[in-house]
């Protein structure tokens, strides 16, 4: 095994011994981590598998992918490493000639070297990070597009759906009239509006006021709600008999999407309540196992604070 750089691509895995015990490993089981990052789960994923287990890791960020293959390097016998979104999984199967999954696995989290780089446009620290944000630069599409393009009605909508920002109104106006004089390029100009649009009184509490506005730019350039969304019939479908999918969010949005797309997945149902029998033809595919998310305990809170929202749910699939 090679020692991970201080300088590489880092992530600290969250909620990593229930991850573990929820996917139930079997040493000879095919598994997909389909958030790689730095490899921090799959490292302890591919640890529990022998001859014949098979591991698939999914990332679109180039410097997760460099990262993964150094720190998983020592199982590469086991580990296919490939540069794609979790939102083409039937494909990627396809390729690969995998029929199902024994589990899958999703952290949603952005990464604290994505966060911690300057250069990638995530965090709102640093007032000279350039306003970009894809988790895939080969994207065209950068934060900074669309400060610039949005009509000032998209920009609100984002915001506040994606950012859950109450000053929505005020931040897409105050942009607009910001970018009639100067191109939005940096984090400083877009903190600096922010800023003036929401009163002293709220900027005091509820932690660093561009914290909403930025998740909600971030979820947009990369699409993030809507592959998730799209995503979770799919994964369910390639799940074997007994398989399990755990999905980690960060935020009420993703935590929603994953709740109800499971509940769709117990209970597919549309007859009417009040029809004795089931007509519509809909079968349940497995067991919600998590009705209450799964939250980090306190240990974990302490040594590792980007766990705080971390929400973690739990689906078997039953053929």
């Amino acid at each position: 095994m090679t020692e991970e750089r201080e300088d590489s691509f880092s992530h600290v895995p969250v909620l990593l011994n229930e991850v573990i015990e929820e996917l139930n490993i079997k040493s000879d089981g095919i598994y997909l981590d389909g958030t790689l990052g730095g490899g921090g789960h799959s490292f302890e994923i591919a640890k529990r598998l022998k001859e014949g287990g098979r591991l698939i890791g999914l990332d679109r960020d180039d410097e997760a992918i460099r990262a993964a293959k150094e720190k998983l390097s020592g199982f590469s016998d086991l580990i296919t490493i490939v540069r794609e979104n979790y939102g083409s999984i039937k494909r990627v199967a396809r390729e690969l000639s995998i029929e199902a999954f024994d589990g899958i696995l999703l952290d949603l989290g952005v990464s604290s070297h994505q966060l911690d780089e300057n250069s990638r446009g995530f965090s709102y620290s640093d007032d000279n990070s350039p306003l970009d944000m894809r988790m895939d630069r080969r994207d065209e599409k950068t934060a900074e597009d669309i400060l610039n393009s949005y009509p000032e009605e998209d920009l609100e909508r984002v915001i506040r759906l994606y950012g859950e920002e109450k000053f929505s109104r005020q931040i897409a106006a105050n942009i607009v009239k910001t970018r009639e004089k100067e191109r939005l390029k940096t984090s400083g100009q877009l903190n600096d509006i922010i800023r003036k649009s929401i009163p002293e009184k709220f900027r005091r509490t509820g932690g660093n006021p561009s914290k909403r506005t930025f998740q909600a730019l971030r979820i947009e350039v990369n699409d993030e709600l809507s592959v998730l969304e799209d995503s979770i019939e799919d994964m369910v479908d390639l799940l074997s008999d007994k398989g399990r999918l755990c999905i980690i969010t960060f935020h009420s949005l993703e935590d929603r999407i994953v709740k109800e797309g499971f509940k769709k997945n117990e209970d597919p149902c549309i007859c009417p309540p009040d029809f004795p029998v089931c007509v519509c033809g809909r079968r349940s595919k497995g067991k919600v196992l998590t009705r209450k998310a799964i939250i980090p305990g306190q240990e974990e809170l302490v040594s590792n604070k980007r766990a705080k929202s971390a929400r973690l749910r739990v689906f078997e699939r039953r053929l």
